[in-house]
C-alpha cells in the first residue's frame, strides 16, 4: 500500500475514533443567539489578552508589544513595557491582575523575551505596578531557557487559583522531541509559583535532580487557554494540537499529558505522529477536537445574563474564526455551538465585572456581547 494511502487511512481512523468517543464533537449553529455583538474597543490588531481594573477600565495587550489602558472610550499606551521578542507567535501575550490587586497593585504579564545569552527568545513572566501611564517596580519572575529563534508555541496564559498560586503555560517552542516530556527542560509545561516568583515547597518536582521545580504538569504542546473552574477550583487548560488533537485538560499536580507520545492529531503533512491515543500514566483530555479549531482564549461562564449559558465554556477558534460555546455535564462536553461565525480570529475572552462577555477579535477589537431582552 502506498504511503499516501496509509496516511489517509490513519487520518480517517483518527476522525472516526474521535466521533466514536466524542459524539458531541459536531458543532451546530443556533437558530437564535441571546446577544448582539457591539464593538467596545476598536482598532486593535491582535488583542492577545485583556483584563478589567477595579474602576471598570481595561488593560489590553497587543502582540506587537503595546500595553493599552482603555478608559472612558479612550486608549492610552503604557510605557516601560519590557523588551519584547517579536517573531512568529511571540510577542506581548497575556495580562492578569493579582487577586488582591486593590491592596497591592500587582499586574502580571507574559511575553516573549530576548533576555539571555542565546539568540532568539523564550517566554517570560513578570509583574509590575501601574503609575499613571507607566509600569513601575518591574520584576521578572520566570524566564524560560534556552532562547531559540523558532517562532512557535510560546503559550502563554496566566491565572491565579483560589489559594493565590500563580499558574502560567509555556508551549514546547516547536521542539516536541525534547522539551515536553523532559522535566529538566522548559517548554511544554504548566508552571506554578507563589505570587512573588518563589517556588512552592510542595511543587511536584521539588527535590528531583536537575528538575525545573516551577513545573506543575508536563507533556503539553501549546496551551493558550487557562482558567480556574469556579465550581471545583481546578485549573483547566486548552491547547493546540497539530492537525487535529486540540485538547481541554484538567491540570493535575505532576501529571503527564502525553505530547507527543500520545495524541489525537497527525502531522501537518498528513503523516502520523504516533499510533497511540492512550497510554498508562498519561492523562486523557476531557474533550478534544478533530479537526483542530486552534483554540485560544477560554472562559467559564458564571453569569446568568445569557439564556442557558451559565456553567458553559466559551473558547475562541483561530482557525475557523468563530466563538465556540461548549455545554458541560460535569467534565463532559454534551453540546457545541458556533457563535460569531466568520467575525474573525477569536483570540481572547473574558467575563467582565458587569457579568457581560467580552471577546477580542484580531484585526477588529474587543466586542461586548449585549444580552437580548
Amino acid at each position: 500500500m502506498k504511503k499516501s494511502v496509509l496516511f489517509l487511512s490513519f487520518f480517517a481512523f483518527l476522525l472516526n475514533n474521535s466521533c466514536a468517543q466524542n459524539p458531541e464533537n459536531k458543532v451546530s449553529t443556533p437558530e437564535t443567539v441571546p446577544f448582539s455583538a457591539e464593538l467596545f474597543v476598536d482598532q486593535l490588531q491582535i488583542p492577545w489578552g485583556f483584563t478589567f481594573l477595579p474602576d471598570g477600565s481595561m488593560l489590553i495587550t497587543e502582540k506587537n508589544g503595546d500595553l493599552i489602558h482603555f478608559s472612558n472610550g479612550k486608549k492610552a499606551k503604557i510605557s516601560n513595557v519590557p523588551e519584547i521578542y517579536q517573531r512568529g507567535q511571540g510577542g506581548l501575550l497575556d495580562v492578569e491582575l493579582h487577586p488582591n490587586y486593590k491592596d497591592n497593585g500587582w499586574i502580571y504579564l507574559s511575553y516573549a523575551s530576548p533576555a539571555g545569552d542565546e539568540k532568539g527568545g523564550n517566554t517570560a513572566i513578570m509583574r509590575a505596578k501601574l503609575k499613571g501611564d507607566k509600569l513601575v517596580e518591574n520584576q521578572v519572575l520566570y524566564k524560560a531557557v534556552p532562547n531559540t529563534t523558532k517562532g512557535q508555541h510560546f503559550g502563554s496564559r496566566i491565572v491565579f487559583d483560589k489559594q493565590g498560586y500563580l499558574y502560567f503555560s509555556i508551549g514546547e517552542r516547536g521542539n516536541r522531541d525534547e522539551n515536553p516530556q523532559d522535566i529538566t527542560r522548559d517548554g511544554g509545561k504548566i508552571y506554578r509559583l507563589y505570587d512573588d516568583g518563589r517556588i512552592p515547597e510542595d511543587n511536584p518536582f521539588v527535590g528531583r535532580n536537575n528538575a525545573k521545580t516551577a513545573i506543575y504538569s508536563y507533556g503539553h504542546r501549546n496551551p493558550q487557554g487557562l482558567i480556574v473552574n469556579p465550581e471545583t477550583g481546578a485549573v483547566w487548560d486548552n491547547e493546540h494540537g497539530p492537525r487535529g488533537g486540540d485538547e481541554i485538560n484538567i491540570v493535575k499536580k505532576g501529571a503527564n499529558y502525553g505530547w507527543p507520545v500520545i495524541t489525537y492529531g497527525i502531522n501537518y503533512s498528513g503523516s502520523p505522529i504516533t499510533d497511540k491515543t492512550k497510554m498508562e500514566g498519561m492523562e486523557q483530555p476531557i474533550h478534544y477536537w478533530v479537526p483542530s479549531i486552534a483554540p485560544s482564549g477560554m472562559v467559564y461562564i458564571t453569569t446568568d445574563k445569557y439564556k442557558d449559558w451559565k456553567g458553559s465554556l466559551l473558547v475562541g477558534s483561530l482557525a475557523f474564526q468563530y466563538l465556540e460555546r461548549l455545554e458541560l455535564n460535569g467534565t463532559k462536553v454534551t453540546k457545541r455551538e458556533k457563535l460569531l461565525d466568520g467575525e474573525g480570529r477569536v483570540r481572547s475572552i473574558e467575563q467582565g465585572p458587569d457579568g457581560l462577555i467580552y471577546v477580542g477579535v484580531e484585526g477588529k477589537g474587543i466586542y461586548k456581547l449585549v444580552p437580548k431582552n
